[in-house]
């Protein structure tokens, strides 16, 4: 009784330290797995002592871990939707084939020629340190809020590359034991776990995703039963897919989470919701048990050497990859830059090298002391200064995109919404409505559900962030406080009001805000249809083929010229039509000098040279 007791507290002790390192994290707004890791070796055997891994035996162990991994793999690959993978679908197969290769290749030589190890072991360093996964960058992305492109990127390549190094690591593990095995067992190894993944994967996801068609979940408790359901198939997958072949369960897992994530399942946002937070609590067990096993003397046991990894690792090593692998892609220099200095492992090293180094030790306990020490230390280092430091960096590159927030996710916000997002532009909508959040949400939009008058909402949708708010809901005593907040709380530049009522222009006019009343608008749009009727139906299909583009010149190498000279530098398709400076409109001849700071006003004929032109008089 008194083991069971033991045991018992010790699985308190862990969850408990996993949730509060979570909540700190959470209230520094940094990744909660630098806390994790710091908090398990604190209470571990090499530090209080509280925490002993040893008491779950090794085969208690594995099954713990690897369920666990299971389900974070399961919740990274739910979200990995077809519409996100688009959103950088270049750079993501780039990062996820030469980035890879490169992180192998590199950190393999590196290993090799610094510890002197045989070939096999520091092929497996390098397969294990392939992997960037989602329990690391998605916290990170939630409190960097870098462009769409920049986070699908590096989201998409740790969901891959985290299967991807799982599957290698273990088919290189094969040949590292059986040293006297031909290479080929590695390529064998790797194909069969990863097509058994795939078709356990598809099996488990496509019965789910059916399931809805032959059993009702319309009844009361139908949202606990979808939940339960989803968790289930993560669980399934990844028995079965263990039980066929090792580590076979973790492609299996992660295949299952894309085809439940692009299937239309009943209240997917609830169960997303759910997953989320079982994720956050098995991630924090997890890590505080894998870092309480770390042995110290592993660490010091690889001296400079070590730091000579490290540092090779992810100021050479990983940044040449994504040099390579970004080539032509849709990011900027300075995008380029970030997603090169950010690559944290995570929980599939750390998981996978762990439970190696114990089977390793007792027959070559030099390449278990290498295996595990280098991979915990490029954990340690990027978890704690690649996480810790991303949110400076990006500020510091200037890649921090200024939002557009827009409060009302009915038929007017979506609108302006798909408007903006089409000229390249970070919208996020803001609703109290739980079904317009919903729809919102299955259409692709980002949305914030709460009350926009309250300014933690605002605040949780980054306002602070934001170059423009749009109050647009169908209530006027919205959009005032929505306005008052924008412009005294949140100093935003740019605030627009809707006056659903012609009587309440002037008290958003007090606040000094651009207001657009609903019954002058419509006024305007039939005069325009009347008098206009060409530029009116060519306005009317903006966001469809092309648009009127306003833009700040910043980029100086543009700067005193002439309008004909600037257009030179314009895509095809895009004439300036106005140029606004110190107060004053003009519409410029060929000879008009233009100055940096001006506003032009563009007329495009397509929305990706909208975008590109906006690029180019930026400066981007």
């Amino acid at each position: 009784m008194s083991g069971a007791t033991s045991l018992i507290g010790a699985v308190v002790a862990v969850a408990g330290i996993g949730v509060a390192a979570q909540l700190l994290a959470d209230r520094l707004q940094v990744p909660s797995v630098a806390f994790l890791l710091v908090a398990g070796v604190l209470v571990g055997p090499q530090g209080l002592g509280f925490v002993d891994p040893a008491q779950f035996g090794q085969a208690g162990l594995q099954a713990i871990v690897g369920l666990s991994v299971g389900i974070i793999v399961f919740e990274g690959a739910f979200h990995l939707t077809v519409e996100r993978v688009r959103e950088a679908s270049r750079e993501a197969l780039g990062l996820v084939t030469v980035g890879a290769l490169v992180s192998l290749v590199g950190t393999a030589l590196a290993v090799r020629f610094v510890f002197a190890t045989s070939w096999p072991v520091a092929v497996l360093v390098g397969s294990l340190l392939v992997a960037t996964g989602p329990t690391v960058i998605t916290p990170i992305m939630s409190v960097v809020p870098v462009r769409e492109r920049v986070a699908a990127a590096l989201e998409t390549e740790g969901i891959i590359n985290d299967v991807v190094a799982a599957v290698l690591a273990v088919a290189t593990f094969e040949f590292v034991v059986a040293e006297t095995a031909s290479p080929l067992v590695v390529v064998e190894a790797f194909l069969a776990r990863l097509l058994v993944g795939v078709l356990v994967g598809v099996l488990v996801g496509g019965a789910v995703a059916l399931l809805p068609r032959y059993v009702s979940l319309s009844q009361d408790n139908a949202t606990q039963n979808a939940r339960l359901v989803v968790l289930t198939a993560a669980l399934v997958a990844y028995a079965v897919g263990s039980s066929l072949l090792s580590e076979a369960g973790i492609a299996a897992a992660a295949v299952a989470g894309v085809v439940l994530g692009n299937a239309d399942i009943p209240h997917e946002s609830d169960v997303a919701e759910f997953k989320g937070g079982i994720t956050v609590f098995v991630l924090s067990f997890v890590f505080v048990v894998l870092a309480a096993l770390l042995s110290f003397s592993d660490l010091r046991a690889l001296g400079l050497g070590g730091v000579a990894v490290v540092v090779v690792v992810i100021a050479v090593i990983r940044p040449l990859g994504v040099a390579l692998s970004t080539i032509g892609g849709s990011m900027s220099a300075r995008e380029r830059v970030f997603v090169g200095v950010m690559g944290p492992r995570g929980i599939i090293p750390a998981s996978v090298a762990t439970l190696f180094a114990i089977e390793l030790r007792p027959t070559n306990p030099r390449a278990a002391t290498v295996l595990v020490g280098t991979v915990f230390l490029v954990i340690f280092a990027t978890v704690i200064f690649q996480g810790g430091l991303a949110r400076h960096i990006a500020q510091g590159l200037d890649i921090l995109p200024t939002q557009t927030l827009v409060v009302g996710a009915g038929r007017v916000g979506t609108e302006l919404a798909d408007r903006f997002e089409a000229r390249g532009e970070e919208v996020t909508l803001v609703d109290t409505d739980t079904d317009a959040v919903e729809r919102a949400r299955n259409e692709g939009y980002r949305v914030v559900n709460g009350d926009a008058t309250d300014a933690s909402t605002l605040e949780s949708a980054d306002a602070g962030r934001a170059g423009v708010v749009v109050a647009a809901t169908a209530d006027d005593d919205v959009n005032l406080l929505v306005a008052q907040l924008a412009t005294t709380r949140f100093d935003v530049d740019t605030v627009v009001a809707r006056a659903n009522n012609p009587d309440n222009v002037e008290a958003f006019a007090d606040l000094d805000v651009e207001t657009i009343s609903a019954g002058f608008a419509v006024a305007d749009a039939i005069d325009d249809a009347i008098e206009r009727p060409a530029l009116s139906h060519w306005l009317a299909d903006a966001g469809k083929t092309g648009d009127v583009l306003e833009v700040e010149l910043r980029n100086e190498s543009l700067a005193d010229r002439s309008v004909d000279a600037l257009t030179d530098s314009l895509p095809d398709g895009c004439l300036v039509a106005m140029v606004s400076a110190g107060g004053e409109d003009r519409v410029p001849d060929g000879e008009f000098v233009v100055s940096r700071g001006d506003h032009l006003t563009l007329v495009c004929e397509t929305n990706t040279a909208m975008q590109s032109a906006r690029r180019v008089l930026r400066g981007d």
